[in-house]
């Protein structure tokens, strides 16, 4: 992600999460050394992103999302593929993320990259409250 991406990121952000990152949040992570975001774009147009935080050799997703005229298009699938491979690359034990309990066709894409829930966060989100399964994408860096 780069400067030129931040307004079409946070147009995703407002469509799809009840609470959206503030457009001056997502430009501080531009210049956050730890922070990793892709973006998919057509036609000159932010259409997805993955944002992550990496830790020594941990990596923390922090949201994957794609405007809703572009889903079932292999967008997600897509970008969750570059940061696995960045993961890869960078020789990261694991990468995690939290998921809403009731998404499914989310769960199911993070399980075909190998993901696996490692956990359940009581109430971790708002608007609707509800769980979060933590899952978790573990490497081999043997």
């Amino acid at each position: 992600m780069t400067e030129k991406h931040l307004e079409g990121v946070y147009i995703i952000e407002t469509e799809c999460f009840s609470h959206p990152w503030s457009k001056q949040s997502l430009e501080n992570e531009l210049n956050n050394e730890t922070s990793h975001f892709f973006v998919a774009v057509e036609e000159g147009e932010v259409i997805g992103y993955i944002g992550m935080s990496a830790v020594i050799d941990e990596g923390y997703i922090f949201n994957v999302a794609v405007r809703e005229n572009f889903r079932k298009k292999g967008v997600a699938t897509a970008l969750i593929n570059e940061l696995v491979t960045f993961g890869k690359k960078n020789n990261f034990s694991f990468i995690t993320l939290e998921v809403r309990e009731s998404n499914e066709p989310a769960k199911s894409l993070y399980s075909k990259f190998g993901f696996i829930k490692a956990g359940e966060r009581k109430n971790y989100y708002s608007s609707p409250t509800e769980n979060a399964i933590l899952m978790t994408k573990f490497f081999s860096n043997q």
